[in-house]
């Protein structure tokens, strides 16, 4: 059994492991006499589980659904290479949104001479 202090230590935020057993994605094991939530070793790993989908930056559903594939023995590779696919396109998609304002914002820069006059294409742009 792992107190949530030891959840702590082991490299998992205490407001992430609160937030997962809110979502019911994770349940305490048990609670100690202070009212700390102690975890067992599979569901510490489930935790672990979690903050990794959750850096990836997958949503909540797709998290709940990676899990279940991840304590389903019988998964195949096939219904988890989807989930991850849908979450490169996005990414992908967030990439090209990003370099398009990159490059908006690279020439109102480039052509802003930064001097010491008024007159500046960045304000004029946005005005």
């Amino acid at each position: 059994m792992f107190h949530h202090h030891a959840v702590k230590r082991g490299g998992l935020p205490v407001k992430t492991v609160r937030y997962c057993a809110d979502i019911g994605l994770v349940q305490a094991s048990s609670r100690t006499e202070a009212g700390y939530r102690t975890y067992d070793e599979t569901a510490l790993r489930k935790l672990v589980f979690v903050r990794r989908s959750r850096a990836l930056g997958f949503g909540i559903e797709a998290c709940r659904k990676l899990l279940s594939l991840y304590q389903d023995q019988g998964r195949t590779s096939s219904q988890v290479k989807p989930i991850a696919s849908k979450r490169l396109q996005e990414i992908e998609e967030k990439q090209r949104e990003l370099q398009s304002l990159h490059d908006e914002l690279a020439h109102l820069v480039t052509s802003c001479r930064g001097d010491d006059r008024p007159d500046c294409t960045i304000i004029d742009y946005l005005g």
